[in-house]
């Protein structure tokens, strides 16, 4: 199985943890919605090898796949599915008010995120890190960034919040709604440096071949879970139970290489199931 080197996941030593999850009875639970047949997923709409909006207006990547396998254990087909974008600042808020049923958009699981929905997973580990132009030799890694860089990322982010608590406070962060404007903005120019998970650097960087890089060690886990209404226990036991079978039956793999393998030459580990 194949993924590029630059991705720099650490697959190799991922343990993926399950939380065991009681069954309760959640208000209105998304078990008994997608009795009908029906889900409303959000996911990105503008992240290559994860999340894409093609231009016929189907979609594609490897959280779209992980949405329809999970939402078949569910009782739903494809075709009973609605994807909705779901940006990064408005996930949380699009959960609580119904807007979706469940969440699948490389979503970090946080504590200050777990105070307001519940999380199944994590099903897969990114590691943040940098995307710069090809014939930028200044940007090294993180710690290459200074007063004068200017840095993007995406509002209410967990990368941009990492770099400016952490890192280089006084970076000269500029926040869009997407990571595809901050790409945007640095093949213009008028930014130096994107950040967020490696994963989703490497699928822009395909885009751009021979204009932009990854690079630098990442400097951060990021577990990616489905994000789903607080107290809906029921659900995410089996939503839990759909990304667990998906691991063992080989379909969490077959999924990667499709979407995100394309990418690279490197050798993918399969992570270890270690569910408690």
């Amino acid at each position: 199985m194949r993924i590029n080197r630059t991705l720099r996941l650490g697959m190799g030593a991922l343990a993926i943890t399950f939380a065991a999850a009681a069954c309760g009875s959640g208000d209105a639970e998304t078990a008994d919605i997608a009795a009908d047949g029906k889900l409303t997923i959000g996911i990105k709409f503008d992240q290559p090898g994860l999340g894409i909006r093609e231009e016929d207006g189907s979609f594609s990547g490897y959280d779209v796949e992980i949405a329809k396998y999970v939402a078949d254990k569910l009782g739903v087909p494809s075709d009973g599915i609605t994807f909705v974008e779901a940006p990064s600042e408005r996930r949380e808020e699009m959960i609580v008010n119904g807007e979706v049923d469940f969440v699948v958009a490389t979503y970090s699981i946080t504590d200050e995120r777990k105070a307001k929905v519940d999380f199944a997973g994590p099903y897969f580990t990114a590691g943040q890190a940098l995307l710069v132009r090809t014939e930028n030799t200044d940007i090294t890694s993180v710690w290459s960034l200074n007063s004068s860089t200017k840095l993007c990322s995406v509002k209410s982010s967990t990368p941009a919040q990492n770099v400016k608590e952490n890192y280089a406070k006084d970076t000269q962060l500029q926040e869009f709604s997407s990571y595809s404007e901050c790409v945007e903005a640095l093949l213009a120019g008028s930014v130096d440096v994107v950040t967020t998970d490696d994963v989703i650097l490497a699928g822009f960087a395909t885009q751009a071949p021979g204009e932009l890089k990854v690079v630098g060690a990442n400097f951060s886990l990021e577990n990616y879970g489905i994000g789903l209404k607080k107290g809906d226990d029921g659900t995410r036991a089996r939503i839990n139970d759909a990304l667990e079978e998906m691991m063992a039956d080989g379909s969490w793999e077959n999924a990667f290489e499709d979407s995100i393998g394309p990418l690279g030459n490197s050798e993918l580990t399969p992570p270890t199931l270690d569910r408690y």
